[in-house]
This record gives C-alpha cells, structure tokens and sequence, in this order.
C-alpha cells in the first residue's frame, strides 16, 4: 500500500483540499473525537448522539511530531556504539474523517513519514456504524443506542494501552515518548461489535492476526478478541475505569502480529541493535493467548493508567510465556489542565520457552508536559531503560542499559 512518487502524494492532497472546499469542513462529524488536550482520558467514544447529521462531510485532519534525543548507551561487552545528540526524522500522518450517512462514519490514516517507512504509507481505515437507518430508517433504533459496528483493516480494540500510545506522529495523548516496551498494537482485516451503555463496556471481534495480507496456503489462521469493563464518573472529582481484554489466535496461522505490527517504527532512535524497532519487546510467538487488564482512575488533578498483561506461547509443548507490567501515575497543574507532570514504570519478564533462561526488561520515564494550545504539546522526559537476566547473557543485550533526555514536539489537528 505504499507509493514511492511524489505525484500520488500531491494527487491526494489536493484532491481531498478539493473535497473540503465544496462540502465544508467542520469538527461537527458524529459519534467521534478530535485529536486535542480535550481528548486527554477519551477511550471508546461516547454513544451519545448530540450532533446531528446534515450530509456529506469531510474533515481533514493531521499530526506532527518532531523529537531531540540526547541518550547514551552502554552494555557489558561494551560493545554498542555511541549515541549522537540530535533531532529525530520528523513524522507525519494526513488524516481523513467522512461523515458518509446519518451514524455511518469512516476513517483512513495515512502516514506521510515515519521511521519505518520515510514514503508515504497507507496504515489502514475502518467503516463505523452506529445507526442502521441507511438500511430501514428506525431498524433497531433502541438496540443501536447502544451498540457500534466497526470493519475494516485497522486497529482493533484489544487492552486501553492502545488509546494512549504515540500512532506515529499522533502523538498528543502519550503523556511520554516511548509507547509501552510490549507494545499490543496492530492492524488487521476486522470486524467487532461494541456494547456501550451507562459506563458498562462490551467488545467482541474478529481477524485474522495478520498484517500482511496474500491467501497462502496454510497460513489461515484466526484470531478472537473481547474486552468487558466499566467507566463511571463518580462525581466531579472521581472517575473509575476498570477493563479487561482477552486475545486467541490458534495454530492454523504462521504468524502473530499484536506485539509487532506497528510499522511506523520505535520512539527512541537506534538504541542497542539499532533497528526501527529497537527498544521494544516482541515474544514473536506464532500464535499466543493474552490477558490485558487496565484500572484506570481520576482524581481532581491526579491521574492513574496502570497494566497488567499475561502471554503465553499457544504452543503449550514448547511452553513459554511473559508477564508484562506498567504503572503511570500523573498530576496536572491548573484549572485548565494545561501542564502536567509525572512518572511511568514499565516491565516485562518471562522466558521464551518452558526450556529458556529467564529474562527482565524494565523502562522508568520521569518527565513533563505542556499544552501550548489545545493541539499542540511539548514533552520532556527522563528515560532508564535496563536489561537483564540469564537470557541475555553472552549476546548485546547483557547488561544492557541506555538512558537520556528526549524532547518532543507535537501538533494534532
């Protein structure tokens, strides 16, 4: 889905600039969310239907972020080369928002740049149903109050870690750089069924746990997903969100995408092996059972997410499995929530296999933020990434460690 030709890239820009400017370009599309300060705490989007349709319409949106990093880094062979103090690539996403029918929306992102892929890059899109009346007009009105219908090749709702992570350059509702070290993201061929109904939350769905997509022979694998919780605003000062996710992929398929299927690449620039992907964990098992469960809790400026995440290998004769662990806990400043500061501890540990030597990666973030504006963020951070245990030893991760100071900048439109 790339293109390699500046042409298709124009072509598209201005073909959507076009479209804006014969069906007017407002925030007011339904049952959806804009990328802003406003957004900060928005998981699943609200079934309430407060804006009303009328017609056609298109919003083009985008994201930009642009990172200084200054990390060292160091291991017990002293073997990895050092680090220079400078600016990332910058990243960019073009993103388009229609309003196609009363309650039936779609979304496509693009990514213009991005460490994995410096062209132009389709990530994926989805079709959002939230009323049946383009089919009958009242079919199901009640039951439609409360359910939502997405299909598409994208990101599927498995664990809330997804909904604060850093998409590339739509980076705005991380409160640090780096996304979580085993990073549960991934687009896929779906379709899921949401239940949203006074804070009680319901999803089930469906792919079929690849990324790449070709009808090879032998490699049908399928993968179920479902999440249960609930979200309530106590009172004023007090909201409490407590979910959890489940993921099953069975043996028919090669291949296992929900820790490795970003492909916008990693946050912090070749560190250790220096690969896009550096710095991340990925079990790489080929198919796996996991368990994400998420508390969440506001309290007047306070803010917690934490993780508790299980995989284990779906080949239960090899066995294998990982725990991975995050808590982050932050405090913002002011009646306009304009500023924050705040801390994030991050692990995971496990062996590959049943037969495998034990392992431990963890990542602390210390850092800070600033709404300059309600779309644009700046972001300072502390990073202290380690590794360590009998897995490790003998290769370039033993004792591996790096650590630094990373600045981000961030616009989201």
């Amino acid at each position: 889905m790339k293109s390699s030709k500046l042409l298709s890239t124009l072509v598209i820009l201005v073909t959507t600039g076009f479209l804006s400017g014969i069906y007017a370009q407002t925030n007011d599309l339904q049952f959806t969310t804009n990328p802003a300060k406003a957004s900060w705490g928005v998981f699943e989007v609200s079934k309430a239907d407060i804006t009303p349709y009328n017609g056609l319409n298109i919003k083009v949106g985008g994201d930009f972020a642009l990172q200084f990093q200054g990390i060292s880094q160091t291991n017990s062979g002293d073997s990895l080369g050092a680090l220079a103090n400078n600016f990332n690539l910058p990243t960019a996403n073009l993103n388009i928002d229609v309003q196609l029918e009363d309650g039936v929306k779609m979304h496509l992102r693009t990514y213009l740049s991005s460490r994995h892929h410096t062209e132009a890059y389709v990530k994926g899109g989805y079709m959002q149903i939230d009323k049946l009346d383009f089919i009958q007009e009242g079919l199901f009105e009640e039951l439609m109050k409360s359910l939502r219908i997405r299909v598409g090749m994208d990101q599927i709702n498995y664990g809330d870690a997804q909904f604060r992570r850093s998409d590339n350059a739509a980076a705005i509702l991380n409160p640090f750089v780096g996304n979580y070290l085993m990073d549960s993201f991934t687009t896929e061929p779906f379709m899921e069924i949401s239940y949203l109904n006074n804070g009680i939350i319901g999803v089930v769905g469906a792919t079929n746990g690849r990324l790449n997509q070709s009808p090879t022979p032998g490699d049908d694998g399928f993968v179920v997903f479902a999440k249960a919780g609930y979200d309530s605003q106590i009172n004023q000062d007090l909201r409490v969100r407590l979910t959890a996710s489940i993921y099953n992929s069975n043996d028919k398929g090669t291949r296992d995408y929900i820790y490795g299927g970003d492909r916008a690449g990693a946050r912090y620039y070749k560190v250790l092996d220096g690969g896009d992907f550096s710095g991340r964990f990925n079990p790489r098992y080929a198919y796996q059972n996991a368990v994400q469960i998420n508390p969440y809790l506001v309290y007047q400026g306070l803010e917690f997410f934490g993780i508790v995440e299980l995989v284990s290998n779906g080949d239960t004769e090899v066995g294998g499995g990982f725990t991975h662990l995050g808590a982050e806990l932050l405090y913002h400043l002011g009646a306009e929530r304009n500023a924050y500061i705040g801390g994030r501890f991050n692990s995971v540990s496990g062996e590959q296999t049943d037969a495998s030597a034990s392992s431990e990666i963890s990542r602390i973030n210390l850092g800070a933020g600033w709404f300059m504006t309600d779309n644009v963020l700046t972001k300072v951070e502390y990073v202290n990434q380690s590794y360590s245990g009998a897995a490790f030893d003998g290769g370039m991760f033993q004792g591996a460690e790096f650590s630094g100071l990373m600045i981000e900048a961030v616009i989201s439109f």
